[in-house]
């Protein structure tokens, strides 16, 4: 069994960063071969796309909404994800998730929930003067 905690979230004013985390721990494996994306969930509203990063490195993907303020990116040796957010906005606010797939093409980083199959508990972002 593979688990997923995030954290990093809290409050922050419009314009500012965030970098959220998620450890990955569990059942003996190479976390560079781990796939991992990030999605988000606002009151009221169905969970949504974030951002993604392949298997071993090989792409990344984000959301129109985000790119060019948030990047994904990881730290093998800590078995840790990063989501970076700048330039936050306050329709950024939301609860936000980190997923892992251990299967599946290392050149890809999908945006549907379904490619994933570990999901963490998620952390509140919240984005307000």
């Amino acid at each position: 069994q593979v688990q997923l905690a995030e954290s990093g979230g809290g409050l922050v004013q419009p314009g500012g960063s965030l970098r959220l985390s998620c450890t990955v721990s569990g059942r003996s494996f190479n976390s560079f071969a781990v796939g991992l994306g990030w999605f988000r969930q606002a009151p009221g509203k169905e969970r949504e796309f974030v951002a993604a990063l392949s298997r071993r490195d090989h792409s990344t993907n984000y959301a129109d909404s985000v790119k060019g303020r948030f990047t994904v990116s990881r730290d093998n040796a800590k078995n840790t994800a990063y989501l970076q957010m700048s330039s936050l906005k306050p329709e950024d606010t939301a609860v936000y998730y980190c997923a892992a797939r251990m299967t599946g093409s290392e050149f890809t980083a999908p945006r549907d929930q379904d490619a994933y199959t570990y999901w963490g508990q998620g952390t509140q972002v919240t984005v307000s003067s």
